[in-house]
């Protein structure tokens, strides 16, 4: 039987944007462990290297903060890296390999990215954000919104997420079309859609959402002529990977009218800066990456880091995530 390691001393939470983290996890689990818990996101490689150089294990939220190859090499003490959730595309997991690193994941909650996507898609076609504020100024029912039933609902990327918000589009009466680069028929009639090309998709779909990991080929897979071929009523809605649509081009089709709005829960660059151009554009409705944010999706988070501790410190480390 392998010797168990020393134990972990020292952990770092980072991007704990909402000041949550120490009140949603069982840390007292962590005898002799010290938490020291980032609420700040640093980008400067050589601030963020010198801010984590002294801990052994390290919590990243989601993909907040990257951890490529430069990096992880300045990280001596560094002997275990967990992200939440079971994948993490920011992280060089053959870096974590090569330099002995254990890399593992944490359970989550469901699917609340689901919840955000239904509620952009509704604020939008009943205009309510700005209904709501119409009603705070003292004026009544200034526009009228569009009922979802019997609208066009085209969905790109039919994988758990997106089949799980086509199902939802059922039970508003909305009909279904999808599209990937490898969908098949057979899956989009499991959830009830039919399946069709990419350009008929954005051509037919009252509302366009998707739901593709971000990857080089699905990077940019949005672009001017989809967006052309859509209807000036229609509205498109990201709550995936902001790269996924070309941000200079949905800008464009928003300022000029080309597309009725857009609802958007993730961007190029996050935190979104001051003065990026989308906090200008017109008719969206824009959240801060929502999409995973919930209550028990953070329990369960930070219950798996300490659970992934606990694993490391027995020998036995859990839920490692492979090169």
């Amino acid at each position: 039987m392998p010797e168990a390691p020393a134990p972990i001393t020292r952990l770092a939470i980072l991007d704990d944007y909402q000041g949550v983290a120490m009140s949603m996890g069982p840390w007292e689990r962590l005898k002799g462990v010290e938490v020291t818990v980032f609420r700040d996101t640093l980008t400067d490689a050589d601030a963020l290297a010198a801010r984590l150089a002294p801990f052994d294990a390290i919590l990243a939220m989601r993909e907040r903060t990257p951890f490529p190859r430069a990096l992880i090499e300045r990280l001596p003490k560094l002997r275990l890296l967990i992200t939440t959730a079971a994948r993490n595309r920011s992280i060089d997991a053959a870096a974590c390999a090569e330099r002995g690193i254990v890399f593992c994941g944490t359970p989550s909650h469901g699917d609340p990215t689901v919840d955000i996507t239904w509620g952009l898609i509704i604020g939008l076609m009943r205009d309510l954000p700005a209904q709501e504020r119409a009603l705070r100024e003292g004026r009544w029912q200034t526009s009228v919104g569009t009922a979802l039933e019997g609208r066009t609902l085209g969905v790109v990327g039919l994988g758990k997420l997106g089949g799980r918000v086509a199902k939802v589009a059922h039970a508003f009466g909305m009909k279904v079309i999808a599209w990937s680069q490898n969908l098949t028929e057979a899956r989009a009639a499991e959830v009830g859609a039919t399946r069709v090309d990419k350009a008929a998709l954005f051509q037919q779909a009252d509302v366009v959402t998707l739901h593709l990991i971000l990857s080089d080929r699905s990077r940019g897979i949005v672009g001017a002529a989809d967006l052309a071929r859509m209807k000036p009523s229609a509205f498109v809605v990201n709550t995936s990977r902001g790269p996924l649509i070309d941000q200079d081009t949905l800008i464009a089709a928003l300022r000029n009218g080309r597309i009725a709005g857009a609802g958007i829960d993730v961007f190029d660059i996050e935190p979104l800066p001051a003065g990026h151009p989308i906090l200008a554009a017109p008719n969206t409705l824009l959240t801060p990456h929502l999409g995973y944010v919930s209550q028990q999706n953070y329990r369960a988070y930070y219950a798996g880091c300490v659970e992934a501790i606990e694993a490391f410190d027995a020998g036995a480390p859990v839920r490692v995530i492979a090169p």
